[in-house]
């Protein structure tokens, strides 16, 4: 233990340190090094557990968010979202969207 007149040793920041060794690897190997080792690791993985790996876990996340906040809450953030596109799209936004919809669904049966 310290004794109350010794002072405590100041750490380095770790954020200092990261971003010097940042900039030498960059400096050694490109600027877009960090970026490149990511995509060859995700697309590695990607290839070894195949894209329902993927979807298992975005299922997970979703179920977890529920849980964590209820439907109350995505109910207001809908409502929200609606609200800011009103504001920010004409009176007829809505009426053309809804005809768009209408005319999809008119092509389905059609086509069948």
């Amino acid at each position: 233990m310290l004794k109350e007149d010794e002072e405590k040793p100041v750490p380095t920041p770790q954020a200092e340190e990261g971003s010097k060794r940042g900039r030498t690897i960059r400096a050694r190997y490109g600027e877009d090094y960090f970026h490149r080792i990511g995509t060859k690791g995700g697309n590695t993985l990607k290839e070894k557990r195949g894209s329902e790996y993927y979807r298992t876990i975005a299922e997970k996340g979703g179920k977890a968010n529920m849980n964590k906040y209820g439907p109350s809450h995505f109910s207001e953030m809908g409502k929200r979202g609606g609200n800011t596109t009103r504001e920010r799209q004409d009176a007829d936004f809505y009426r053309r969207i809804g005809q768009k919809g209408g005319e999809a669904r008119r092509r389905k049966k059609e086509g069948k």
